[in-house]
């Protein structure tokens, strides 16, 4: 995203082109559920004795193709003036801490609302779904290949439309939405209809990715070109640590202690005030220059 930025030749187009290194995610996971449905046809009740394993495997082979991408890109216009004009940060995780903690911070809360709800969607659905409802492994993966594909086409509709209303209103908007979906969606999910629950699943990306389409520019916009990558990757990787990653344990423990899933609705209720707080306090950028120091509050 960081790179999509940088080689924009435009300031009112960051969010579009930003979104489309976002389209990497659901289309990443569309190809891992459409590799996991094909295998779990073939090995049939065998699946989770070997059938898992091959597609996990395959995956290798994307990380060798996402390797050759990024070792043929070239650094891009703003980081090669940082060079030349001889200010790029010798530590720069330590001096983004020192003189950008809020915007750390505040990045890595706004994705409350994005991660929690976006690994409730797409792993805790699979415990919830054949355990609890009874649902088929093969219905579940169908409806999981079909939001994913939504969502990759969803995702820079949404960075565009921020390039129009503004960043911070569009990310917003979506916190609004996939607190409101949620109830919703486990609504659908609990009438035990397969129709229903397979047009839940399919529909549970589009709240998400109104939220990761424009947060890749919201984020990067956010943070001084010479510490950009640092800034943003540490707020970014730290939602997956307080957000993502226990979502579906959290998730799961409530509906084990209440067996409702309307705490758990509650809970991605309070992710995303919290992200709407974030993002308010965050700094918008949207359409503005932000290839220099100039801008930002801090001269550096």
């Amino acid at each position: 995203m960081l790179l999509a930025i940088k080689w924009a030749r435009s300031n009112n187009n960051h969010g579009f082109i930003a979104s489309w290194p976002q389209f990497g995610a659901p289309a990443g996971l569309f190809l891992a559920n459409l590799a996991v449905l094909i295998f779990s046809w073939i090995s049939g009740d065998q699946f989770l004795v070997w059938g898992w394993r091959i597609p996990f495997l395959l995956s290798i082979v994307m990380v060798g193709v996402g390797l050759w991408i990024r070792l043929g890109i070239l650094e891009t216009p703003v980081f090669r003036r940082v060079l030349e004009e001889n200010r790029v940060a010798r530590a720069p995780i330590i001096e983004v801490f020192r003189k950008q903690p809020k915007e750390i911070a505040l990045t890595a809360l706004l994705r409350l609302a994005e991660q929690s709800p976006g690994y409730i969607f797409n792993a805790f659905i699979f415990t919830y779904g054949t355990q609890v409802l009874g649902a088929s492994r093969d219905l579940l993966l169908t409806g999981l290949i079909t939001t994913t594909a939504l969502g990759f086409i969803w995702a820079p509709i949404a960075g565009a439309l921020s390039d129009k209303i503004g960043r911070r209103q569009m990310y917003i908007i979506g916190c609004i939405f996939v607190a409101i979906f949620t109830f919703v969606y486990f609504a659908m999910l609990d009438t035990r209809n397969p129709t229903l629950i397979f047009i839940a699943v399919a529909l549970s990306f589009i709240p998400v990715m109104t939220m990761y389409g424009p947060e890749a520019a919201l984020i990067a916009e956010a943070f001084t070109p010479r510490l950009r990558y640092s800034g943003a990757s540490i707020g970014y990787q730290l939602a997956s640590i307080i957000a993502g990653g226990p979502a579906p344990f959290i998730s799961t423990w409530l509906f084990a202690t209440y067996n409702s899933t309307v705490p758990i609705g509650i809970y991605v209720v309070v992710c995303a005030i919290i992200s709407i707080i974030a993002t308010a306090m965050l700094p918008d950028y949207t359409n503005k220059d932000i290839s220099t120091e100039a801008h930002y509050e801090e001269p550096l």
